[in-house]
């Protein structure tokens, strides 16, 4: 049989010169390695951050002990864990009974937190949260210094039970699943006034994953 030859189309190839010429050309961070410029120091980078933390920790260690104690904060850890890994978003810190989240992406970094938020919604602690995004210095590779980070911690702090708080950048990129409440206005120490304050929780209808036998059998 006469061999056939198939010529198939070169999908990868970007149509047209579709790399950046220049720094400005295409998005920071993705130029071609001779046009990138030399580093100076701590660069300027746009991140999303977010703090979570059990609400009243400290008194349930008083009340309930040790024992009782480790098996919530495994279970939020593992939850945590979980979620932040599907949806490519990295716990920086644990913070004892909080985590500080960074995400490259604003949208994925606030789905992360309104689900993790809602599937510890009704137990005995909850969490509270806080997000905001903006730029920042990356400094030495894994810290982060700016206002946005002491904004998602500032929020965090405000947040009621089972509440999310977002700074207007990051509730404007949220899913069409999470809803986005009304906006507000805070004076905020060290920070002053911020405007676009709003609350975010899942919308109508949305359903949580159900848990495993094996999730709930790690969890006790």
């Amino acid at each position: 049989m006469p061999s056939m030859r198939i010529n198939l189309p070169n999908l990868w190839r970007p149509a047209g010169d579709a790399f950046p010429r220049t720094p400005g050309d295409g998005a920071s961070g993705v130029e071609r390695p001779e046009q990138l410029p030399p580093s100076d120091g701590p660069q300027f980078v746009h991140r999303t951050f977010a703090f979570v933390d059990l609400c009243g920790f400290t008194e349930f260690v008083e009340r309930r002990g040790a024992r009782e104690a480790i098996r919530v904060l495994s279970d939020f850890r593992q939850n945590t864990r979980e979620i932040t890994g599907r949806r490519g978003v990295r716990a920086a810190k644990w913070l004892g009974d909080g985590v500080m989240l960074v995400g490259v992406d604003t949208g994925p970094m606030v789905a992360t937190v309104v689900e993790l938020v809602a599937r510890h919604a009704g137990t005995e602690l909850g969490l509270h949260a806080g997000v905001a995004s903006g730029s920042v210095l990356l400094f030495e590779g894994d810290d982060y210094i700016g206002q946005p980070v002491n904004l998602a911690a500032r929020l965090s702090d405000l947040a009621g039970k089972d509440e999310v708080l977002a700074d207007a950048s990051s509730s404007s990129l949220a899913p069409a699943w999470v809803e986005v409440g009304m906006s507000r206005t805070r004076h905020i120490g060290g920070i002053g006034r911020v405007e676009g304050i709003t609350e975010l929780t899942l919308a109508e209808g949305v359903r949580l994953p159900t848990r495993t036998s094996r999730d709930l059998i790690a969890a006790s």
